[in-house]
Protein backbone atom coordinates (compact mmCIF):
# COMPACT_ATOMS: atom_id res chain seq x y z
CA UNK A 1 0.00 0.00 0.00
CA UNK A 2 1.44 3.47 -0.83
CA UNK A 3 -1.36 5.74 0.45
CA UNK A 4 -2.00 5.23 4.19
CA UNK A 5 -4.13 8.63 4.04
CA UNK A 6 -6.69 6.86 1.62
CA UNK A 7 -5.85 3.17 2.35
CA UNK A 8 -8.13 0.25 0.51
CA UNK A 9 -7.52 -3.05 1.38
CA UNK A 10 -8.26 -6.42 -0.11
CA UNK A 11 -11.33 -7.93 1.68
CA UNK A 12 -8.86 -10.94 2.83
CA UNK A 13 -6.78 -8.66 4.77
CA UNK A 14 -9.45 -7.36 6.72
CA UNK A 15 -11.11 -10.76 7.35
CA UNK A 16 -7.61 -11.54 8.74
CA UNK A 17 -7.10 -9.18 10.88
CA UNK A 18 -8.48 -9.01 14.50
CA UNK A 19 -11.39 -6.98 15.55
CA UNK A 20 -9.99 -5.15 17.88
CA UNK A 21 -7.18 -3.94 15.56
CA UNK A 22 -10.36 -2.45 13.16
CA UNK A 23 -11.82 -1.58 16.74
CA UNK A 24 -8.68 0.57 16.92
CA UNK A 25 -8.56 1.77 13.73
CA UNK A 26 -12.32 2.92 13.89
CA UNK A 27 -12.22 4.48 17.16
CA UNK A 28 -9.71 7.01 15.25
CA UNK A 29 -12.31 7.53 12.21
CA UNK A 30 -14.96 7.79 14.17
CA UNK A 31 -13.58 10.37 16.68
CA UNK A 32 -12.10 12.41 13.26
CA UNK A 33 -15.65 12.61 12.32
CA UNK A 34 -17.13 13.60 15.54
CA UNK A 35 -14.65 16.49 15.33
CA UNK A 36 -15.18 17.34 12.48
CA UNK A 37 -19.09 17.02 12.33
CA UNK A 38 -18.75 19.71 15.67
CA UNK A 39 -16.33 22.44 13.77
CA UNK A 40 -18.46 22.46 11.50
CA UNK A 41 -21.82 23.24 13.19
CA UNK A 42 -19.78 26.11 14.70
CA UNK A 43 -18.06 25.03 17.86
CA UNK A 44 -15.39 27.56 18.33
CA UNK A 45 -14.07 26.97 22.51
CA UNK A 46 -11.62 24.07 22.54
CA UNK A 47 -13.00 23.34 25.95
CA UNK A 48 -16.60 23.00 24.52
CA UNK A 49 -15.22 20.93 21.66
CA UNK A 50 -13.24 18.56 23.86
CA UNK A 51 -16.32 18.19 26.20
CA UNK A 52 -18.43 17.87 23.12
CA UNK A 53 -16.25 15.35 21.56
CA UNK A 54 -16.09 13.23 23.98
CA UNK A 55 -19.98 12.94 25.23
CA UNK A 56 -19.96 12.05 21.21
CA UNK A 57 -17.41 8.99 21.30
CA UNK A 58 -17.85 7.45 25.14
CA UNK A 59 -19.09 3.89 24.95
CA UNK A 60 -22.52 5.21 26.30
CA UNK A 61 -23.19 7.63 23.41
CA UNK A 62 -21.81 4.84 20.96
CA UNK A 63 -23.92 2.31 21.67
CA UNK A 64 -27.03 4.18 21.34
CA UNK A 65 -25.76 5.44 17.73
CA UNK A 66 -25.10 2.09 16.95
CA UNK A 67 -28.48 0.85 17.97
CA UNK A 68 -29.91 3.52 15.25
CA UNK A 69 -27.63 2.69 12.57
CA UNK A 70 -28.13 -1.30 12.79
CA UNK A 71 -30.99 -1.41 10.89
CA UNK A 72 -29.56 0.37 8.52
CA UNK A 73 -26.50 -2.18 7.77
CA UNK A 74 -26.04 -4.39 4.75
CA UNK A 75 -25.35 -8.16 5.38
CA UNK A 76 -21.81 -7.94 5.31
CA UNK A 77 -21.82 -4.84 7.62
CA UNK A 78 -23.68 -6.39 10.15
CA UNK A 79 -21.08 -9.76 10.35
CA UNK A 80 -18.36 -6.75 10.98
CA UNK A 81 -20.01 -5.09 13.35
CA UNK A 82 -20.99 -8.52 15.25
CA UNK A 83 -17.54 -9.55 15.04
CA UNK A 84 -16.17 -6.41 17.31
CA UNK A 85 -19.59 -6.61 19.35
CA UNK A 86 -18.84 -10.27 20.12
CA UNK A 87 -14.53 -9.31 20.60
CA UNK A 88 -12.95 -9.91 23.88
CA UNK A 89 -12.19 -7.20 25.78
CA UNK A 90 -10.35 -7.56 29.26
CA UNK A 91 -11.61 -4.08 30.37
CA UNK A 92 -14.84 -2.11 30.41
CA UNK A 93 -14.56 1.54 31.37
CA UNK A 94 -16.45 3.15 34.16
CA UNK A 95 -18.94 4.71 32.73
CA UNK A 96 -20.43 2.10 30.40
CA UNK A 97 -21.96 -0.93 30.66
CA UNK A 98 -20.54 -3.98 28.98
CA UNK A 99 -23.22 -4.33 26.98
CA UNK A 100 -22.78 -0.50 25.75
CA UNK A 101 -19.16 -1.04 25.76
CA UNK A 102 -19.60 -4.17 23.04
CA UNK A 103 -21.81 -2.23 21.03
CA UNK A 104 -19.02 0.69 20.77
CA UNK A 105 -16.59 -1.71 19.96
CA UNK A 106 -18.79 -3.54 17.20
CA UNK A 107 -19.28 0.42 15.51
CA UNK A 108 -15.68 1.20 16.45
CA UNK A 109 -14.92 -2.28 14.21
CA UNK A 110 -17.41 -1.55 11.32
CA UNK A 111 -16.01 2.16 11.19
CA UNK A 112 -12.40 1.22 10.64
CA UNK A 113 -12.85 -2.02 8.52
CA UNK A 114 -14.87 0.03 6.00
CA UNK A 115 -12.13 2.47 6.54
CA UNK A 116 -9.51 0.44 5.36
CA UNK A 117 -11.67 -1.08 2.84
CA UNK A 118 -11.62 2.13 1.46
CA UNK A 119 -15.77 3.03 1.52
CA UNK A 120 -15.66 5.93 2.69
CA UNK A 121 -18.93 7.07 1.31
CA UNK A 122 -20.73 4.26 3.05
CA UNK A 123 -18.84 5.31 6.49
CA UNK A 124 -20.13 9.10 5.93
CA UNK A 125 -23.74 7.75 4.84
CA UNK A 126 -24.32 6.26 8.13
CA UNK A 127 -22.22 9.17 9.94
CA UNK A 128 -24.84 11.27 8.97
CA UNK A 129 -27.56 9.35 9.04
CA UNK A 130 -27.04 8.57 13.04
CA UNK A 131 -25.94 12.78 13.70
CA UNK A 132 -29.13 14.23 12.36
CA UNK A 133 -30.70 13.77 16.31
CA UNK A 134 -27.87 15.50 17.20
CA UNK A 135 -28.15 18.69 14.88
CA UNK A 136 -30.88 19.77 16.11
CA UNK A 137 -28.88 19.79 20.12
CA UNK A 138 -26.42 22.16 19.00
Amino acid sequence: MENYFEPKLPKLEINEMTALGLAHMGDCVFELLVRTWLCSHGGAKVGALHRATVAHVAAPAQAARMDRMLPLLTEEEQAIYRRGRNAHVHAVPKGATHQQYAKATGLECLFGALYLLGRRERINELFILTMEEDDHAL
